[in-house]
């Protein structure tokens, strides 16, 4: 068994590629699903298609829901990151930090539909 991908449905195809594609991910196809929505595969450098964002064709908000968290992405620099989306307006929600003495350091920045977390 293994984990294809993970949809999030978003209210804007461009502002969220520009988003994903500033944290490295690339687009790798569009893909229209009749008259009702648009799926945009993206993946990062060297791996499968693991996001599969989904616009509905006229539904420009979604309830996130208390179940949802976040998803996370790793990164070799995190403040090499964060500079070069503070230079898109991306800004983080507040500034690194570690859960634990030794821990990795992380950092939540919002996408333009949900949040994302960044680990160091």
């Amino acid at each position: 068994m293994g984990l294809i991908h993970t949809c999030y449905r978003i209210t804007d195809i461009d502002r969220s590629v520009v988003f994903y594609e500033a944290l490295g991910f690339e687009e790798r196809k569009r893909m229209p699903i009749r008259d009702e929505a648009t799926n945009v595969f993206m993946g990062l450098p060297g791996d499968a298609d693991r996001l599969e964002l989904t616009y509905n064709h006229g539904v420009d908000s979604y309830e996130l829901g208390t179940g949802y968290g976040h998803i996370a992405v790793s990164v070799d620099d995190l403040d090499g990151t964060l500079t070069r989306l503070a230079e898109k307006g991306i800004e983080p929600e507040k500034p690194p930090y570690q859960v634990r003495a030794g821990g990795s350091r992380l950092c939540f920045v919002r996408d333009p539909d949900r949040k994302l977390a960044i680990v160091n």
